[in-house]
């Protein structure tokens, strides 16, 4: 059974709907401690690279271009393999919830890898 998989930002608070928590950032969300968060992993090999990060800064006109390096990114280092260490990590669980710290919920991080991990899962959940 492929998981659904969720986005919600780190400073919403957690539910017990979100099933296996996932922090998708590179830097910790300020202001919030370990404990409240209720994160399962911290993937933070799957964030862009701090160079992108610094280079996109939440700029909208940028986003287009940001996926497609993000993108790439992931390409190269593997992402798709992360991907999957999570998703084995969170092998029972029926919602995967991927936690991003920024204020803008439409152009971030999140949305790149929400539909990466929709497409592994799709494949990983059903190879044998």
């Amino acid at each position: 059974m492929t998981p659904t998989i969720q986005l919600k930002r780190a400073y919403d608070k957690p539910a017990r709907g979100d099933g296996f928590r996932v922090l998708v950032d590179r830097l910790w969300p300020r202001g919030i401690k370990k404990h409240d968060l209720r994160l399962d992993t911290w993937a933070k090999e799957l964030a862009p690279s701090t160079e992108l990060r610094k280079w996109f800064a939440h700029d909208v006109g940028k986003w287009t271009a940001f996926r497609a390096r993000y993108r790439s990114e992931l390409t190269r280092s593997h992402g798709s393999k992360s991907i999957r260490e999570v998703l084995d990590a969170a092998k029972h669980a029926k919602t995967i919830t991927l936690l991003y710290g920024a204020k803008d919920t439409e152009h971030n991080e999140a949305i790149v890898l929400h539909g990466l991990f929709k497409r592994v899962a799709s494949r990983h959940r059903s190879d044998p």
